[in-house]
């Protein structure tokens, strides 16, 4: 990241303004997105980060109070250090998690926290460059189930009798962690993106920060579950009807090669693509088409280049080119969305993998706002399909994963999830409450790893259910003050039950998915 920043200082050195960022990912201001506070409803295609330019919500949302003090200026308005000049504008903020709690159901004393410190640097220079960077430092202590979880993803390294062992951990969205205080992790992250557009119709951005295709919570197609992957992206407005987005990435299993010559084993790696056409036939309809792959790139023992087909825009052709010669497995999917009214809409998605009809997951979710004139009121309900093995191959190198972590959804494979979302602010107070269900069956967390899956099968029922009440300081940086409860219970299940409370300050600039 020092590299992105040092350039980014040259060319504002360098001889008109623009706003090329990206809009952050985070839950909060996708909600706001759709809630089409603009004049237009959003009808973007949907495939997340989006740029400022493109949809500028923040200064819709930003509070717009009277303030008499330098300090509460920029506490409720403005970011911590603002640069402005005539050709450029640069911001430095704090990014922040502090929390502490305990599950109720813990009989040993064992408090949670979170710690996580950072900062946030953002910045457009010329008409047409801006760029980002953010640095995370965490130690934290979680649930069980999270612990669990995390801990099962971990790095595997090569035995002498060709099995693997897993250690440390891998938490989603940040990374592989270190033990901390004997059942705790310490793990860091970082993310940015340069963006450039020579022309308004077209950006072209480079970075390592994550991505989410869909109008819903969750994503079957490509969410920002994973972990953060170096990118090479285009967004191509054809005209007002078509748009195309062109993403190249390189995703890695954790699994360390058995020879090296490096202080620390390499991991292997495989190639990613993603094409997506959009088609909005009116200012109320879009349809995307979508089709992902995982590349080969090699294995445990040799190394190679991706076949030259991975640079291919044209959905279909290499899939169909290639199948079954172990070089790539593609996944098709359709993202659909259609605005009802202003403050209503309905979408889904559908994926298939490599081809195969009994490789399927579905989606259906359905999105409110402003209930009996009541602003800032969201109501979102939403289902969920994958069968099992939805997002696995013969060659498990090449399963949707990344960072040992689903691609899409937390849950993997062998589920339906009904989940049902509401949030209400007025006033910077503000309340959040998720319920989902989970129907499981013949499931394993494990079942996407690289390697195969030898942990237990199961077919249980999980019930999930938070309530989140705050005060959000600044919408610029979604900084708030918070307590939550969080209540979850899992059939057949020999990990401690959840009923846990925490309260702190975070800055929400990502998601952190813990409602698995």
């Amino acid at each position: 990241m020092k590299y992105l920043l040092i350039i980014a200082l040259y060319f504002i050195l360098q001889p008109v303004f623009g706003q090329q960022n990206y809009l952050s990912i985070h839950s909060f201001y996708k909600d706001q997105l759709f809630a089409n506070k603009l004049d237009q409803p959003y009808n973007g295609g949907s495939f997340f980060p989006i740029r400022e330019s493109e949809y500028n919500l923040i200064p819709t949302i930003n509070d717009s109070s009277k303030q008499y003090y330098d300090f509460t200026h920029i506490l409720f308005q403005k970011h911590l250090i603002e640069i402005k000049g005539e050709d450029f504008y640069l911001t430095i903020d704090p990014v922040l998690d502090f929390s502490g709690g305990k599950n109720l159901e813990d009989t040993i004393s064992r408090r949670l926290f979170q710690n996580t410190r950072g900062f946030h640097v953002e910045g457009d220079f010329f008409k047409n460059f801006s760029f980002s960077t953010t640095l995370y430092e965490n130690q934290a202590r979680f649930n069980s189930y999270e612990s669990a979880y995390y801990s099962s993803m971990g790095e595997l390294y090569p035995r002498p009798d060709s099995t693997y062992l897993t250690q440390n951990a891998v938490v989603p969205g940040s990374g592989r962690t270190k033990p901390f205080k004997g059942d705790g992790f310490d793990y860091s992250s970082a993310e940015g993106y340069f963006v450039y557009t020579p022309i308004k119709s077209l950006a072209i951005s480079i970075g390592n920060n994550m991505q989410f295709v869909g109008d819903g919570y969750r994503s079957l197609l490509l969410s920002d579950n994973s972990f953060n992957a170096p990118y090479f992206r285009t967004d191509w407005k054809i005209n007002s009807k078509f748009s195309f987005t062109y993403l190249r990435s390189r995703h890695l299993n954790l699994m360390r090669r058995p020879a090296f010559g490096a202080a620390e084993s390499y991991y292997e790696s495989k190639g990613y693509s993603a094409n997506y056409f959009t088609y909005s036939p009116t200012p109320k309809i879009s349809i995307g088409l979508f089709e992902s792959g995982n590349w080969n790139r090699g294995d445990s023992i040799t190394s190679r280049n991706v076949n030259a087909l991975f640079y291919n825009p044209i959905p279909f052709i290499a899939g169909l080119a290639l199948k079954n010669k172990n070089e790539v497995v593609s996944l098709l999917g359709l993202n659909l969305s259609y605005q009802l009214t202003d403050n209503q809409r309905v979408y889904g998605q559908l994926a298939i993998n490599d081809y195969n009809s009994k490789k399927t997951a579905v989606q259906l979710g359905y999105r409110g706002y402003n209930y009996f004139g009541i602003g800032d009121f969201m109501l979102q309900a939403e289902y969920n399909y994958v069968g099992n093995g939805t997002y696995e191959t013969s060659n498990r190198r090449l399963n949707n994963i990344h960072f040992n972590l689903p691609v899409t959804h937390v849950k993997g494979n062998g589920f339906q999830e009904f989940l049902l979302r509401s949030n209400f602010e007025y006033k910077r107070a503000y309340i959040d409450l998720t319920f989902v269900y989970y129907l499981t069956s013949n499931y394993s967390s494990t079942a996407l790893l690289p390697v195969y899956d030898v942990m237990p099968r199961s077919s249980n029922d999980i019930f999930y259910e938070n309530l989140e009440v705050g005060y959000r300081f600044n919408r610029k940086m979604n900084l708030m003050l918070f307590a939550n409860w969080t209540y979850r219970r899992e059939t057949n299940s020999v990990l401690l039950g959840t009923n846990s409370i925490q309260v702190g300050l975070r800055t929400g600039l990502r998601n952190s998915y813990k409602d698995f």
